[in-house]
């Protein structure tokens, strides 16, 4: 690599220099899509629900020339590099991952690392024009669906209205915050991971034909039931209509994932969730984290508790009670006195 002489990231005239930027994504769990067969002109669609935690947490500094460190390091240089390109910007810093969402999860990781480097670089940079959504199309991230830009942008309850004739990201049509006494117990499967990449792109194309009358159940049951259930508070009502959609969503994408889920210890953890009263369950994307809506932090407590005995015999098997997330990334941006660049740790707003 050739040596830039320069000085990274000078200051403007009459401006600080960053001399760091972290950014914390949340998490997100993908309930499901609305209409993969497109009848009406948008393809996909879906309702999300963004996350407290996990998340992903990374900081930029401007650095001789590019590096990256920690859990998913080189993911983070290849979106450092692409959003550089994208935008013309000084691409000579370090970034460090302090903090990754597990891999190929369900939870979102490869969307949520691109869009907090790739807004971190462009507030290193002065850009605070450059938006996630322009980040997200810059990376190729929303192909399908932007229910992790809708965590990115601005967390709670997302619907996304589809895929349609324009090339971008697909736009979030409606928001409900989640409500705070609401709890999530996520199910993870350590010994397995969910489709991605090519194998995700061969699984899609391989799918059955999508009935219309089934897109047209998949978004009654999304406007006409999760987002007021949402936004009234009612958490078995939220959670009647998703576990709905996950019903029918499963069986339609079970050749491509081996059944309902992809995990069949978190299915059957799922199925012991269900058979207590709790209807509010299923599978993140393609999995094989599975969740469990529940209506008070007492409810969560006790379900993980019971579980975590019921499944002690499976070490793969962990169940976390987790918020939902009302907002979306936190950024803070940090200026030394001097407008040179310094060394030093960010804090993130809470």
């Amino acid at each position: 690599m050739t040596h830039d002489p320069r000085p990274p990231f000078p200051p403007r005239r009459g401006e600080r220099s960053p001399c760091a930027v972290t950014v914390r994504a949340p998490g997100r769990l993908h309930v499901g899509f609305l209409d993969l067969g497109g009848a009406l002109g948008r393809r996909f669609g879906g309702l999300g629900l963004s996350l407290e935690t996990p998340f992903t947490a990374v900081t930029l500094r401007p650095a001789p020339a590019p590096s990256s460190t920690g859990p998913d390091g080189p993911r983070a240089a290849a979106a450092m590099a692409a959003i550089a390109s994208a935008f013309g910007l000084d691409g000579r810093a370090s970034v460090a991952v302090e903090t990754a969402l597990p891999t190929h999860s369900g939870l979102g990781s490869g969307t949520q690392l691109g869009l907090a480097v790739g807004v971190g670089l462009a507030r290193l940079n002065g850009r605070e024009d450059i938006t996630p959504r322009q980040v997200a199309a810059a990376l190729g991230r929303g192909q399908r669906s932007s229910i992790g830009l809708g965590a990115f942008e601005t967390g709670g309850v997302i619907l996304d209205g589809g895929r349609g004739p324009l090339d971008a990201p697909p736009p979030i049509v409606s928001r409900v915050p989640v409500p705070a006494a609401w709890r999530i117990l996520l199910i993870y499967d350590h010994g397995l991971v969910g489709l991605s990449g090519s194998r995700e792109t061969t699984a899609m194309a391989n799918l059955p034909p999508f009935p219309e009358a089934l897109a047209d159940r998949l978004c009654r049951l999304a406007v006409l039931g999760a987002l007021p259930a949402a936004a009234e508070g009612d958490a078995h009502a939220f959670g009647l209509a998703v576990g709905e959609m996950q019903r029918r969503l499963g069986d339609h994408f079970a050749q491509a994932q081996g059944g309902r889920f992809t995990s069949a210890d978190a299915a059957e953890a799922l199925a012991a969730i269900e058979a207590r009263g709790v209807p509010g369950v299923g599978q993140s994307s393609w999995g094989p984290t599975g969740f469990a809506v529940l209506g008070s932090e007492a409810e969560a407590e006790e379900l993980a508790r019971d579980m975590r005995a019921r499944f002690a015999d499976r070490p793969n098997l962990a169940f976390d009670i987790v918020r939902g997330a009302s907002r979306g990334a936190d950024i803070a941006v940090r200026h030394d006195e001097d407008g040179l660049a310094l060394t030093g740790d960010a804090h993130v707003r809470r």
